[in-house]
């Protein structure tokens, strides 16, 4: 990234919060991001990095880090065992990957209280996206349970060296209070997972392989597609399915 403005800004998005001081950053490279996070006294900065040659070269930028440098995949970290406290994660984040690194941070979505990132501008507008909305999916409502996310602005490719051939756009994600979703949350995953592989389809149909009780597929709602369903609609559901008291299985 050439534009240190707009790295000065993903930190700056940063809320600074009371109730956290540790900063993750992933995937640091060359630590474009990492200047800036590093002239903020109140963060604690600690780095992951995959590439064992830019783990060197951090290693040689930033001496003061120290074991703060970690040299490995996050897909793999056990985030309880690093940090006892409350955490925010920032990072440029891998196109290929920045799914991945979401179901990992609702893995731990006790600990990681905030997220800043860059990533595929259509990957963050499906995160951001309110229900009714093609782009809203799985990871919309997974995320939305749990986090308040914002948009914040979009990054042209003009902004990299070499550009790449898609958008870019900033997120943040901040944990609301929810601490556990008041229904069956693997009930709820499913539900959710089953909807939006079929999302093409009313739900009555999509949730077919599901063990459905005949008269809950008499429910009005079942007429709705997925992506018409708020969290709050699909915890509703949830609740509707366990009240039934059968096994519902695929």
């Amino acid at each position: 990234m050439r534009d240190e403005n707009i790295a000065f800004n993903i930190v700056d998005a940063l809320s600074a919060t009371a109730d956290y001081d540790t900063v993750l950053e992933i995937g640091p490279g060359m630590g474009v991001l990492t200047d800036f996070l590093l002239e903020k006294d109140v963060f604690e900065t600690h780095l992951i990095e995959l590439d064992k040659e830019s783990v060197v070269f951090l290693h040689k930028k930033y001496p003061q880090l120290k074991e703060r440098i970690i040299g490995g995949d996050f897909l793999k970290l056990d985030l309880n065992t690093l940090f006892e406290e409350k955490i925010a994660i920032i990072g440029n984040f891998p196109y290929n990957i920045s799914s991945q690194i979401f179901f990992k941070v609702l893995d731990y979505k006790d600990q990681v209280i905030e997220v800043v990132c860059m990533l595929q501008k259509e990957v963050a507008e499906r995160i951001a996206s309110p229900k009714g909305k093609k782009s809203y999916g799985i990871l919309s409502v997974l995320l939305q349970a749990y986090y308040d996310i914002e948009y914040l602005f979009t990054v042209e490719p003009e902004v990299f060296d070499p550009p790449p051939k898609v958008r870019s756009a900033v997120i943040r994600l901040v944990r609301n209070d929810v601490v556990k979703i008041p229904c069956n949350e693997r009930l709820f995953k499913t539900l959710i997972k089953e909807g939006f592989q079929n999302r093409r389809k009313t739900l009555r149909n999509a949730l077919k392989r599901i063990n459905l009780p005949e008269e809950f597929r008499k429910l009005e709602i079942l007429d709705k597609r997925a992506e018409q369903l708020s969290v709050h609609d699909f915890i509703g559901l949830t609740n509707k399915l366990e009240s039934f008291g059968t096994n519902h299985t695929i």
